[in-house]
């Protein structure tokens, strides 16, 4: 497990093309190892954006099952580049039962290419006008943290991160790093909200928070870097594209 490491943060305003949207990943994959990056980080919702005028079953269609062409693609890139990706989906399983609606999944693939991780969404966000449980379903399983070459990694999704109990559950079962791929809505007091939580999850944990962001459409950007005093290490602000930076998880 290397102590010292470069990760690739990535904000990106994602399309609501998931072939346009795994082409640019593929780019910042290429981008991330020629600055000798051994982990990037997409946010929530990498595959596509889903307006809300989008029905349920439209977002069906876009989805994939875990080992679809979306993260077989990714991962044939991690392995290739050798480097560790934290990528997200819209995931379905079996259509009967879900009727159209889909999970929001984050996976960890590791350096080799392998699938080490897939956390379901716990909290999905049904607040503040908001209401993600009508296109997508709640995952129930909080994934144990998973040592790969950089750390030992704990996934969380989004508003996951105003529940402290699962960033709490994560540490307490060895994570060191929390990553937390996001798409946070914009609005009233919502920047200050993140900055906040996301300071407060490393601080009481004594870990770093990696909190990559969807820009643009209806969300916030500002992707950031924690570390465990609670200093931004990095605040993306308005920039679609990647931050490099250098972590000492030692």
């Amino acid at each position: 497990m290397k102590k010292k490491f470069r990760a690739a943060v990535v904000q990106m305003k994602s399309s609501v093309n998931k072939e346009q949207n795994l082409a640019y990943s593929l780019d910042l994959i290429n981008e991330a190892v020629k600055n000798k990056a051994q982990l990037i980080c997409f946010p929530e919702f990498q595959m596509a954006y889903s307006p809300a005028d989008q029905k349920p079953e439209e977002l069906h269609k876009i989805a994939e099952k875990i080992d679809g062409n979306f993260i077989s693609t990714l991962s044939s890139s991690a392995k290739r580049n050798k480097i560790n990706v934290i990528a997200t989906l819209y995931e379905f399983i079996d259509t009967n039962k879900q009727n159209h609606k889909v999970f929001d999944t984050a996976v960890i693939i590791n350096e080799r290419g392998k699938l080490e991780s897939v956390y379901r969404k716990v909290h999905l966000y049904d607040a503040l006008g908001f209401k993600e449980s009508k296109k997508l379903i709640a995952g129930n399983i909080i994934e144990r943290p998973t040592r790969i070459s950089v750390g030992n990694l704990g996934l969380l999704i989004c508003y996951d991160m105003r529940f402290p109990e699962i960033s709490r559950i994560l540490t307490v079962n060895g994570a060191s790093i929390l990553v937390s791929p996001s798409a946070w809505v914009a609005g009233f007091m919502k920047q200050e909200h993140w900055e906040i939580m996301l300071k407060a999850r490393a601080i009481e944990n004594g870990v770093y928070v990696i909190a990559p962001n969807q820009l643009g459409n209806i969300y916030s950007g500002h992707s950031m870097v924690i570390d465990p005093f609670g200093t931004a290490l990095v605040d993306m602000g308005n920039r679609e594209g990647m931050e490099i930076m250098d972590i000492d998880n030692s």
